[in-house]
């Protein structure tokens, strides 16, 4: 669904409609943070299946990821809309270029804060869950080799 709206941006912008640029911009920061929750959830994924792999059951797994997947992304939107409905509108990358028209964000607080800020968030999480990964793998090595070693001699 990123693609499509991202691809489809700048044909809607063409309408003139604020009502219809605000809707395109919103879907495209809702699916762009959708995106980054579900790769954190992704590497919590991870984490359970190569460093917590026995006793872990948790009841309803997939629909707690799904509300989160998909609410996380949903709440951020849902107060930059109540906060100010005109954070989102049409801009331009270029005065030069009048058909590079686009809907998104215009206010760069806006922006850092619920798109880079929410990323780097992520990205912090996800090499934290990496490395934790990497250790416990590296651990279980150890005690491969030498157990190993003992038989062995």
């Amino acid at each position: 669904m990123l693609n499509i709206v991202f691809l489809t941006n700048s044909w809607l912008t063409s309408f003139n409609q604020p009502g219809l640029c605000i809707t395109v911009a919103m879907l495209l920061h809702y699916f762009i943070l959708a995106a980054f929750t579900w790769m954190f959830l992704e590497s919590v994924h991870f984490y359970l299946a190569l460093v917590k792999v026995f006793n872990v059951y948790i009841p309803k797994y997939i629909l707690k990821c799904c509300i989160a997947g998909w609410g996380i992304p949903a709440i951020v939107i849902t107060l930059v809309l109540i906060i100010n409905k005109d954070f989102y509108g049409n801009g331009s990358l270029s005065k030069s270029h009048p058909y590079s028209n686009f809907c998104w964000i215009q206010d760069n607080t806006v922006f850092y804060i619920s798109v880079v800020a929410y990323f780097v968030l992520i990205f912090l999480m996800n090499t934290a869950m990496f490395v934790t990964v990497l250790l416990q793998i590296h651990s279980v090595k150890r005690r491969t080799q030498k157990t190993t070693r003992f038989w062995k001699q």
